[in-house]
């Protein structure tokens, strides 16, 4: 279901101007999906089954890692750790909560934002000893 959600939601982000779509890194046999929107583009039901705070003022990552070594590329359990600073480096460790719904596994952080704010990200993911790297991209909120 989470899947299907997140699916029909960055479909959506990637016809709306301010936000950016799903992203992606490819490091080694793994896919880094990566995504960051304010949560006001979750429903509220969707944002409290999930526990996820929705606000003008806060924005959400989410990041899945899948392994394309195997048929099927399956998704991958991480550590994972960030820190999101703003261009006045103002800093704000990320907390990811894994979200586990079927075969899918995801990792959602939220962070605070003013308007017309750019966040800088640096999130660290490892997977036993396959996967050592660090996520860096920077992404511009605004407030509805």
């Amino acid at each position: 279901m989470f899947r299907a959600i997140l699916s029909a939601l960055i479909l959506t982000l990637a016809f709306v101007g301010n936000v950016s779509a799903e992203q992606k890194q490819k490091v080694g046999n793994f896919d880094i999906h990566y995504v960051a929107f304010g949560s006001t583009f979750l429903t509220p039901t969707i944002a409290k089954s999930y526990g996820i705070k929705r606000s003008s003022y806060t924005g959400i990552i989410n990041v899945s890692v899948l392994d394309t070594s195997q048929e099927g590329n399956p998704p991958v359990a991480v550590e994972i750790s960030g820190i999101a600073n703003n261009l006045l480096d103002a800093r704000i460790n990320l907390e990811f909560r894994e979200i586990r719904e079927a075969d899918a596994i995801y990792y959602v952080a939220e962070v605070p934002y003013r308007d017309d704010q750019v966040i800088n990200f640096k999130i660290a993911i490892k997977y036993q000893n396959k996967l050592n790297t660090q996520l860096k991209f920077k992404q511009k909120f605004y407030v509805e």
